[in-house]
């Protein structure tokens, strides 16, 4: 970040898409320690969009009111730029969104980016990825890594740390994704506790998982994430998991995928298969058969 005092003030605005689960999510060897992590699927289905306007008199105002983790965001980004635009100012904070609470769509991390950004943007100042995950993080404990927009990310979700960077965007997929019905409390869920069993798997999809996105290999990348749900499946369980998996083979879906939080999941299929209308109609049709009815779907960027 550029240390010279600014005095450009305006009315920021900033959007920040969603997530919808992970390809990857467990917990890992990190120079001798045990970092919990993440490797998300970026979505934009939804959006959060947030405008900040600077007042003076250092208080934060948001609208509405009941989004406090945006505004506690707000709040830790001016004292961020304090040694470039000053002290002592606040600023009302407007936050609109679409993305539906409680499902795992990671809708407080959206929130929180698009707040974040907007007041970096009032200021004309772009804040370095890493700063901005350190800010999310203090902002909600815990943060997604859609600030990483560049490249697939292993991401310490609840250190605002890079584990790993894979040097690539994952490749191009489409993802029929639905809910499992499975109420969660996303914010007071407990994180799962995993066996040494279960951490050597991890470990060894993570190195599986930087050779497949490297190559663009929707097909490994595929079964990285059906490993990874049926390890979590102890902790966040999907109703009828195995007849999800049956459904996923006969359909030719590369995988199963679910969200560390929430009661979202999806099936994984290559973009580029010439067969991908006929598949992805067959595969909504097999999880409607096990009750599987609320359905959407999307593609994500290469």
């Amino acid at each position: 970040m550029n240390r010279t005092r600014t005095t450009a003030r305006r009315t920021g605005t900033a959007t920040s898409p969603i997530h919808h689960g992970e390809i990857l999510q467990g917990a890992f060897r990190v120079h001798g320690r045990i970092q919990r992590g993440l490797v998300t699927i970026p979505c934009e289905l939804y959006w959060s969009t947030a405008a900040f306007t600077p007042e003076p008199g250092g208080e934060v105002t948001v609208l509405p009111e009941w989004r406090g983790k945006a505004r506690q965001a707000a709040e830790l980004t001016l004292r961020e730029l304090e040694p470039l635009v000053g002290e002592g100012l606040g600023g009302t904070l407007s936050v609109c969104s679409d993305v539906p609470l409680g499902r795992g769509f990671g809708s407080s991390t959206s929130d929180v980016l698009a707040a974040i950004r907007a007041v970096a943007d009032a200021f004309d100042v772009r804040l370095p990825r890493e700063t901005v995950a350190r800010l999310a993080v203090a902002a909600e404990t815990a943060s997604d890594s859609l600030m990483f927009d560049q490249s697939a990310v292993l991401f310490a979700h609840r250190e605002g740390a890079l584990i790993e960077d894979f040097g690539a965007r994952l490749p191009a997929m489409h993802v029929l994704g639905f809910g499992t019905g499975l109420a969660v409390d996303t914010v007071g869920f407990l994180p799962a506790r995993y066996t040494e069993r279960e951490l050597d798997c991890f470990d060894e999809l993570r190195v599986r998982l930087r050779t497949a996105v490297r190559s663009g290999d929707v097909a490994r990348i595929g079964e990285i994430a059906t490993v990874s749900t049926r390890i979590n499946q102890s902790h966040l369980p999907i109703p009828r998991l195995e007849q999800v998996c049956e459904a996923a083979a006969e359909a030719g879906a590369a995988g199963v995928h679910t969200a560390h939080s929430g009661d979202i999941a999806g099936l994984l299929f290559d973009l580029r298969d010439p067969d991908l209308s006929y598949r992805l109609k067959l595969a909504g049709k097999l999880l409607r058969d096990i009750d599987y009815e609320e359905q959407w779907g999307f593609d994500t960027e290469p």
